[in-house]
């Protein structure tokens, strides 16, 4: 019987096979990790997979000695660890989050019947980076790149409500987020509502900034838990009469779940 040839390489056919499946092995390893059942036992990996445990053990032995995975002291078990974020930092930091949450925001804007739309924070404004037009024919749309500094915009209290204290104050005092000085309580009062929003995690502006606009905003966090963007509903004032304003929230705040999700966030 013929011997196999090398390929161009120079490399076996069989060690190339062979080096394929271990790879393979090791994936499925990995995938059996999940958020219900982070933590995992030789034995328990070993059936899902369908490999006997001595090349579990020794593919684990492996990740553990390159931090992918680490043991839990007390249960011995096995779990994912923080060498994985060396793999898959660079993919999360290039994510682009604008193009991440477009499906989610035109679904949004289609659900609710009103405009959805994406902000970031420069640091002192909130700025739109996408929008979905309400299919309505009144309708509340900006153009891109609008930028709002009014404290009581909902995308700026989410990002304010996910700012230390100390940086919210300064913003405030400084005048470069406008606080009605006219507004009941002033600033300790709207640190309150920062906490508030925080709590229920979705903003709401109910004609404060304009009489004839509603807008509702909910965090986007990424893999390390901060706010990168926030997800925006906007609507005609006459349109959501108070009861609805819960509907249009928990709406709001599913959606950046989503994109958080989409882009390595924890569920909340």
């Amino acid at each position: 019987m013929a011997e196999h040839a090398p390929d161009a390489s120079g490399k076996e056919p069989r060690a190339e096979a062979k080096g394929a499946s271990v790879i393979v092995n090791v994936i499925q390893v990995l995938r059996c990790f999940t958020l219900d059942e982070p933590l995992l036992g030789v034995t328990e990996i070993a059936l899902r997979v369908g490999l006997h445990k001595s090349s579990v053990s020794r593919i684990l032995a492996t990740l553990e000695d390159q931090n992918i995975v680490e043991r839990d002291e007390e249960s011995r078990k096995f779990r994912l660890g923080l060498g994985l974020i060396a793999v898959a930092g660079p993919l999360l930091a290039n994510l682009d989050v604008r193009r991440v949450a477009f499906p989610t925001l035109a679904e949004l804007s289609e659900t609710t019947g009103e405009t959805a739309a994406l902000t970031i924070w420069n640091g002192g404004e909130a700025i739109s980076v996408e929008q979905i037009p309400s299919s309505k024919q009144v309708k509340h749309t900006s153009p891109m790149g609008s930028r709002y500094n009014t404290a009581l915009s909902a995308s700026v209290q989410v990002f304010l409500a996910h700012e230390p204290e100390s940086e919210v104050r300064g913003l405030l005092e400084s005048g470069s987020v406008i606080l009605d000085p006219d507004t009941p309580g002033g600033i300790e009062a709207y640190l309150l509502r920062l906490a508030a929003v925080r709590d229920a995690g979705y903003a709401v502006n109910h004609g404060e900034t304009n009489i004839e606009e509603v807008g509702l905003a909910a965090p986007v966090h990424d893999h390390r838990g901060a706010v990168i963007a926030a997800v925006m509903i906007a609507a005609p004032y006459y349109r959501v009469p108070a009861e609805r304003l819960q509907v249009l929230g928990r709406a709001c705040r599913q959606a950046a779940t989503q994109i958080g999700l989409r882009l390595g966030a924890l569920p909340r």
